[in-house]
């Protein structure tokens, strides 16, 4: 049938018949409707195209008419029309062309400009004119709305199931339904008993990857499931780690809407993002049988989150790293309010750099790190003294619990293993000997199985050694014996070489949620402590400055030195009555040296007395380290390398010397040290304290 829309200058175009199907599904199953769109051919001669003037697109079959994001083929369509090759669009129903109004009038516009037509099976169009593109726009707006209608249909029931919590959606390892449809726990133990383990060695360890290695490092593997839904075990893997410690159905909670489509600007196919957990759609508790409480489970996906150290975003502390920074990923600048940076290079300190980084301005401050970390950890320390006993017994106690959970899981495994070998050994006996290709087959998984055993066995027995022992549990009888005389004693834990940067840092943030530090103009910095809780301590930190002009009360200090020195008293005598006012040198936070006095009244012009003395005075029942190395005939030079390394431990006097006790028993047992008969001496007690070994 002609229509009188139809003119020559369209007939001297190609005819194009669009075709598609919103799903597979339909392809396969409707095949009379794709029977009738590839007819419209026959419509097309019938409004006067010639046969060869015909042209299919069918590259969009099983696609969506959504969005025209992924449909190549309207795409081809929309590209034809502008360049004037198109007079005529065909389809069975132009909502075949478009369901979403923001793609369906741009095609509009485009054909009402070029001169195209459009026709389904109730008549042609022209978009051009007034009346073609009121209907033709109905028409759209129509299709949009019934797109809308279909999917709130399809929606409603499964909402309404999924917020009673009885949607049936797929489970994770570990759980399972039963014949009449009710969610419990996997029968199988070592499942459960895995599950479990990786729950409790994350609260231990605190960060996936620590818990991949040490599975791995234990021989332990993780339950997952294959793409058939089966059981198989499988080396831990820092993702398969991170989607159990994240699935809420671990906690006995059925949730609906944790992730949302995200549509990429370059045309790419949309991609699933998780969202945060106070936007997910639905939660319904207690509707699993739980491995964890949904606390826990909170404080898992705290834990998870504030291990990303999203330093740009100052949202996250990141994981506790090694470094002796102790502030690290908790310091924040009380200027501008970002977070600092800890920086090793050129001596430690932490640094608010963030403004330079973004706007182009001069950093806000750079603050050296050893008092700061000093203050902060005297701090802790005297907030953690209390409950230190009870920690230590609750450190003791978990660690007693998690090495038997890890042997229970070496023994589970190697049970497994063995019943796999025995059933491959079953498999093989029943095959018929002539059968070879069978046979070898069966043989060479035998084989197999039986070497899975023996790595088990041997993990079993590594995990059973002394050493494995020694090193999970509380460790050798010295240790232990360590360990009860602690009351009472945990700086010397905290200082112990053996406590790494990163357990100092992790113990930290158990009390402190954030340090917020602001250096003032001259020798101090502001620090205030944010305690888990809210609690706030503000703390002022004596920094390290170049010279006495740079003290808050340097001038005030200079003049007070001046004055004393001209009522002819000694340098070290002025010393001490300024630390009794709450002087101090440039170099030292809690008292002023002789010398810083002796070169302010040398810089004054003024002399000190014919008697003045340059050396602290001390009795005679004490040496200085320079009278001790002349009495044993050593460089005074090598004392001071040894007391910094650690090797010769003293504290210093009330004037800020380092003096020994003039005893030979001092004085042997330094000497035995210099000849290398002790590894360390501790003379921080009446009696020098020997630890090492006798050379014969």
């Amino acid at each position: 049938m002609k229509s009188e829309l139809v003119k020559p200058i369209h007939l001297a175009r190609r005819a194009v018949v669009y075709i598609r199907q919103s799903t597979t599904h339909q392809v396969v199953t409707n095949q009379e409707s794709l029977r009738l769109q590839y007819a419209l051919r026959q419509r097309a001669i019938e409004l006067g195209w010639p046969e060869a003037g015909i042209d299919v697109i069918d590259a969009d079959l099983g696609i969506s008419g959504a969005s025209a994001a992924q449909r190549s083929g309207f795409k081809e369509l929309v590209g034809r029309v502008g360049l004037k090759e198109v007079g005529l669009i065909l389809s069975i129903d132009v909502t075949r062309l478009a369901r979403n109004c923001s793609d369906w009038y741009p095609l509009l516009d485009i054909c009402g400009l070029h001169g195209c037509l459009i026709a389904d099976r109730d008549g042609v169009y022209d978009p051009g004119s007034a009346n073609g593109r009121l209907l033709l726009g109905l028409k759209g707006t129509i299709s949009e709305l019934e797109l809308h209608t279909i999917r709130s249909r399809l929606t409603a029931g499964l909402l309404a199931k999924a917020e009673r919590g009885e949607l049936a959606l797929t489970l994770p390892i570990g759980l399972v339904r039963d014949p009449s449809g009710v969610v419990v726990k996997d029968p199988n133990l070592e499942v459960q008993e895995r599950l479990e383990l990786l729950f409790e060695t994350f609260l231990k360890v605190r960060t996936i990857a620590k818990v991949m290695r040490e599975f791995n490092d234990r021989g332990l593997e993780l339950p997952r499931r294959n793409r058939h839904g089966d059981l198989h075990w499988a080396r831990a893997t820092t993702s398969a780690v991170a989607a159990i410690l994240k699935n809420p159905a671990y906690a006995g909670a059925f949730v609906y809407g944790r992730t949302r489509l995200r549509k990429p600007s370059d045309g790419r196919l949309p991609t699933k993002v998780p969202k945060p957990i106070e936007q997910w759609r639905i939660i319904v508790k207690d509707r699993y049988p739980p491995y964890i409480g949904w606390q826990s489970y909170e404080k898992i996906r705290g834990i998870v989150s504030d291990n990303r150290a999203e330093y740009m975003r100052n949202k996250t502390r990141g994981a506790p790293r090694e470094g002796e920074l102790l502030l690290q990923g908790i310091a924040w600048c009380g200027r501008c309010g970002h977070k600092m940076y800890a920086r090793y290079k050129g001596g430690a300190e932490y640094v608010c750099n963030h403004l330079r980084s973004h706007q182009g301005l001069p950093a806000c401050q750079y603050i050296r790190a050893r008092r700061v970390d000093a203050a902060v950890a005297q701090a802790f320390l005297t907030a953690l003294a209390p409950a230190e006993i009870d920690a230590l017994s609750c450190a003791r106690r978990a660690q007693q619990q998690a090495y038997k959970a890890m042997q229970s899981g070496a023994e589970q495994q190697l049970e497994r293993r063995r019943y796999e070998a025995a059933l491959a050994e079953r498999q093989f006996n029943r095959v018929d000997p002539d059968n070879r290709l069978v046979a070898a087959e069966l043989e060479r998984r035998w084989e197999a199985a039986l070497k899975e055993v023996r790595v088990a066995e041997e993990a079993l027995v590594r995990l059973k050694s002394p050493q494995a022992i020694a090193q999970i549990t509380v460790g050798n009888k010295a240790l232990s014996d360590k360990v009860v005389r602690l009351s009472g004693r945990l700086p010397e834990i905290w200082t112990d070489p053996s406590t790494t940067d990163a357990k100092r840092k992790a113990l930290l943030r158990c009390l402190i949620d954030k340090v917020i530090l602001d250096r003032g103009e001259h020798d101090v910095v502001r620090m205030r402590i944010v305690w888990r809780g809210g609690a706030v301590t503000d703390i002022d930190v004596k920094m390290r400055v170049n010279s006495v002009a740079d003290l808050t009360q340097g001038a005030e200090m200079r003049e007070r030195v001046l004055e004393l020195a001209r009522a002819k008293m000694h340098d070290d005598e002025i010393a001490a009555m300024l630390t009794s006012e709450g002087h101090r040198s440039p170099n030292c936070p809690d008292k002023v040296l002789p010398i810083s006095v002796q070169r302010i009244r040398l810089h004054a012009g003024l002399k000190g007395l014919a008697e003045q003395r340059t050396r602290w005075r001390h009795s005679t029942d004490l040496l200085s380290a320079q009278q001790l190395a002349g009495v044993l005939n050593i460089p005074v030079n090598w004392l001071y390398v040894q007391i910094r390394q650690g090797r010769l431990l003293i504290d210093r006097h009330p004037s800020g010397a380092h003096l020994f006790s003039n005893t030979s028993r001092v004085i042997e047992a330094v000497r035995k040290l210099r000849n290398h008969e002790l590894d360390h001496l501790d003379l921080r007690i009446t009696e020098p304290h020997e630890e090492g070994h006798q050379h014969a």
